[in-house]
């Protein structure tokens, strides 16, 4: 098989990984292992896993509170998510976050955030540390990643967010994923200006917009925007034009849209999509019944569903925080100055 068919296929094991664990969260929250707020990426995962594939361990990212996808594919593992949705200490935010606010250090993953648009000023202020320290050390600048919806384009600090990135020539790569419904309204409802590449223009920002239910197309424009952004340009604005099978959260009784749309929309589901694409390209390399894609396919699938029921019993098998513990983190130790130890 050749490299290209490979990389197909890490494609869509990846997707395959998202959907699946959103599927299982999903049944988890009905039985109330998974409580608060749960908002699925059913639909989406083409945007998130071609994005990724543009992006370096040393680039930074952040995500919104649909973001269970982003933190898979940026390599924070099932278990680690998952366990942070029970609530236990060994989730990447040792429970304290749940599914709207992970985070995770070693991979740069700078949190999921609750607020609609309230990753924008974080992602400035990383991606402006980034080039003073690039500008005193002399390397090449990082990319700092935002994802964010429609939705966020509405809310004034992604206006002073784009301002500012491109004053003073970020590297900030704007990743929005428009869904075209934000929350619960329709984008031409709520937008005058409904091609949201144009509101990037108005800062002199570079855009492009793509098909975010193809991820092979998604991959292509996010790696030309994060070299773009990465050689010293400024700041870049994706739009990824998608849509979510799921109601906003598993809260949302979904009375905004017709069920037939979503209907139609799921004939685009992006991993049929590639399946698809990889039986073809299979065909091609002479395997002209397709059933080493057959055959591949039902590996990856065997793979997924293995990792995802590891991860649950590593997040039952956790524990959770101690009540006395309850106030710690929320205000600093006090430290013996003398000793260097707390008090």
């Amino acid at each position: 098989m050749s490299d290209l068919l490979d990389h197909r296929l890490d494609l869509l094991r990846q997707m395959l990984r998202v959907r699946r664990f959103e599927e299982k969260c999903a049944e988890l929250y009905t039985q109330q292992k998974i409580r608060g707020f749960l908002h699925l990426y059913i639909g989406e995962e083409a945007v998130g896993v071609g994005v990724m594939q543009a992006l370096r361990p040393e680039d930074a990212i952040v995500s919104t509170y649909r973001e269970h996808g982003h933190a898979l594919a940026r390599g924070i593992s099932a278990g680690s998510v998952m366990a942070e949705m029970f609530g236990k200490q060994q989730g990447c935010s040792r429970g304290r976050g749940g599914s709207m606010h992970l985070f995770d250090a070693k991979t740069k993953f700078y949190g999921g955030n609750a607020i609609v648009g309230g990753g924008l000023p974080l992602a400035v202020g990383l991606a402006l540390a980034d080039k003073l320290q690039a500008n005193q050390t002399g390397r090449q600048q990082h990319v700092t990643c935002c994802f964010f919806g429609d939705g966020a384009v509405a809310e004034g600090e992604f206006h002073e967010c784009m301002n500012l990135s491109a004053l003073w020539k970020l590297p900030l790569l704007f990743a929005c994923e428009n869904n075209r419904y934000a929350m619960g309204t329709r984008l031409d409802v709520s937008h005058s200006q409904t091609d949201l590449t144009k509101k990037a223009a108005a800062y002199c920002v570079p855009a492009a917009a793509v098909d975010g239910m193809d991820v092979l197309a998604v991959e292509e424009a996010a790696r030309t925007a994060a070299e773009q952004v990465r050689s010293g340009a400024g700041p870049f604005f994706l739009e990824c034009r998608t849509y979510r099978f799921r109601a906003h959260s598993m809260y949302d009784p979904e009375l905004y849209r017709d069920k037939a749309e979503v209907e139609e929309w799921k004939k685009r589901d992006p991993i049929p999509a590639l399946i698809r694409t990889i039986k073809q390209e299979s065909e091609q390399e002479g395997e002209q019944d397709g059933t080493k894609a057959d055959s591949d396919v039902a590996a990856l699938e065997r793979e997924v569903a293995k990792e995802i029921d590891e991860a649950i019993v590593y997040a039952e098998a956790g524990t959770l925080e101690p009540v006395g513990d309850l106030l710690r983190f929320v205000y600093s130790d006090l430290v013996d100055l003398d000793q260097g130890r707390p008090k």
